[in-house]
């Protein structure tokens, strides 16, 4: 396999490259001085024809995103605020907290720059409720940068002001959700709101409002330092770039990787990530972090790191790029179980599909894992499912129904072995092709 990239990661094996000092000799801050010469809407347009995707999950165009901003004679005097999303709580998912403690300078910088950009003068860092290490990290660093005169008022006499502050979550994963995020940075219950309006037209304060991950940050340093053309070098024609990869689980190298977009999956895992442990095979990977659907070996075998790709062959999401590996040792019936536990213990509660069918299909699973459920019960799990995906506020409904859905329809034996057979139900039921010789009874009530 090629070399990896190394945008977003080139200092991080620089013995204290956190420390101003240390990260401006390896390139920090190099690139905000040309920033500021140049008018916002070019800064805007570079990263429009970048490519460069949301890093946080969804993969929405960022320079689009930022035209949302309404011009300042549509604002009625409000300002503007950018929001950076450092909520990393997507189970799976550890590469932003990697980013801000390896080098918290790259990311702070395009915060500057992005916050020029679309005519914000303050910038907000809300950070997971776990990470008060990483924040005093990023808290020193926003001192050292305000020190040398990089963010505060009249950055470099330029006549441009932008603030950086942090806040720290008190760690609900619903917050990772933008609105519920703003919610909560506003001092208030941190729960989902109906879009429109969409938080760039009234976001925080009921102000315009950008709200992008810390991965998506760093990578405006590099595209509005090195230009456009030079970011589409890596990746493919629709998902430019790199990519940082949180990869777990049953893999001998783990860690956070940075890989050029549209690299093949499976040799990443068995090269990259260092491959399976001894004498064991690979039963499942889930590509995007918990949320999305689950993959089966033939489906890594075909698809290739990317946005496209990945769905394409699987229906599953390159999401935030939380890899979970899972070799043949693993019991899927007690993960998914494990899965929807957390997913019950989060929901913020606000829409009753999500509230009482997130718990409902928990103490399905449990009973499954335990030997104690029946085939009825499988189906019953499969109709909750399909009745909270997409009938919820936020996307959380969909997070947690669509790991059911996905590894009942393609690991059904895992799940039909572990119950009582009552003959009224079969794998049909549950979306999965039946196996050759299998034949389903009748669908009960509750599958319907």
């Amino acid at each position: 396999m090629a070399m990896e990239p190394s945008i977003l990661t080139s200092r991080w094996k620089i013995p204290d490259a956190h420390r101003i000092d240390v990260a401006m000799k390896h390139g920090a801050w190099a690139t905000l001085p040309a920033a500021l010469k140049m008018a916002p809407g070019e800064i805007t347009q570079v990263v429009k024809d970048s490519g460069l995707r949301g890093r946080g999950g969804a993969g929405f165009p960022t320079g689009v995103k930022w035209g949302f901003v309404p011009p300042p004679e549509k604002r009625n005097g409000k300002p503007v605020y950018l929001v950076c999303n450092a909520d990393e709580s997507e189970p799976g998912t550890f590469k932003d907290r990697y980013l801000m403690w390896k080098d918290p300078h790259m990311f702070l910088e395009g915060i500057v720059i992005s916050a020029y950009a679309i005519g914000a003068k303050a910038a907000y860092i809300y950070l997971r409720g776990e990470f008060g290490f990483v924040r005093r990290r990023v808290d020193e660093a926003i001192a050292e940068a305000r020190a040398k005169g990089f963010i505060g008022r009249n950055i470099l006499g330029s006549g441009v002001d932008v603030e950086v502050y942090t806040h720290l979550g008190a760690g609900a994963y619903i917050c990772g959700e933008e609105t519920a995020l703003l919610s909560s940075l506003e001092g208030k219950k941190g729960q989902p709101k109906l879009k429109p309006p969409f938080p760039a037209v009234e976001g925080a304060w009921r102000a315009p409002t950008i709200v992008n991950n810390v991965e998506t940050m760093a990578a405006v340093t590099w595209i509005v330092g090195h230009g456009a053309a030079a970011y589409r070098e890596f990746g493919t024609e629709k998902s430019p770039g790199t990519k940082l990869l949180s990869v777990s689980g049953h893999v001998l190298k783990p860690g956070v990787y940075e890989i050029d977009m549209g690299i093949p999956m499976m040799d990443f895992i068995m090269d990259t990530a260092g491959g399976l442990r001894p004498g064991r095979k690979l039963k499942a990977v889930v590509p995007g972090g918990s949320s999305v659907p689950i993959m089966t070996p033939d489906e890594v075998a075909r698809a290739t790191i990317d946005y496209e790709s990945i769905h394409e062959v699987s229906g599953s999401y390159l999401g935030s790029g939380g890899m979970i590996v899972m070799d043949d040792t693993t019991d899927l019936a007690e993960g998914l179980a494990n899965l929807l536990r957390f997913y019950a213990h989060e929901s913020c509660g606000q829409c009753t599909p999500c509230r009482e069918g997130t718990g409902w299909m928990f103490r399905i699973l449990k009973r499954v894992k335990e030997g104690r459920a029946t085939d009825v019960d499988l189906a019953t799990l499969k109709n909750l499912a399909d009745n909270i995906h997409s009938k919820t506020i936020c996307f959380f409904g969909a997070s947690a129904a669509m790991p059911v859905q996905s590894w009942l329809k393609k690991f059904p034996d895992e799940f039909f072995g572990r119950v009582h057979r009552t003959g009224k139900v079969g794998y049909a039921d549950v979306g999965a092709e039946p196996p050759g010789g299998d034949k389903p009874g009748g669908t009960t009530q509750a599958a319907k």
